[in-house]
């Protein structure tokens, strides 16, 4: 099978070039969409509790704690330890970090008109469902792999 022809490709290559997209666009704005992506994903008004924002974005805790020491040196996010609990972290946004988060939101916003304004309503149903269905499969695969199954599938 060619590579162009399998699906993970398909959706590798898409994000892809969303991605640069939206890197490119992040860039007038000194930023990038990585730090965009977790800026949106941090509540404007309560801030969110450290643990929680990797799983929000995907990500491992690891690769996150670099992600918010960077974001807290540029002075858009600050850490808020509990009074009670001293291992309860909160991570809000600073009114730099509001404002970047604007422009990431309006980012979004932008590249979601584009397309819902280019892509008939009907396509974009099935699209959402397909997707729905692989990231269900996908979970479903990782969860047999996870608890030591063998697939034929994958084989």
């Amino acid at each position: 099978m060619r590579k162009e022809k399998t699906i993970d490709f398909q959706i590798k290559w898409a994000w892809h070039s969303i991605s640069r997209m939206y890197n490119a666009y992040a860039a007038r704005f000194d930023t990038t969409m990585a730090v965009g992506y977790v800026l949106l994903n941090i509540d404007i008004e309560n801030g969110t509790p450290a643990t929680k924002i990797a799983p929000l974005l995907g990500m491992e805790p690891r690769s996150l704690v670099r992600m918010l020491k960077n974001l807290e040196e540029k002075g858009l996010i600050r850490r808020e330890v509990s009074k009670n609990d001293k291992r309860f972290v909160r991570i809000v946004l600073t009114e730099l970090g509001k404002e970047k988060r604007e422009l990431a939101r309006e980012g979004v916003i932008s590249f979601n008109t584009m397309i819902r304004d280019k892509i008939p309503l009907e396509k974009l149903v099935v699209f959402f469902d397909v997707i729905k269905d692989i990231n269900r499969l996908v979970e479903e695969e990782n969860q047999k792999l996870k608890a030591g199954e063998i697939t034929e599938d994958l084989e």
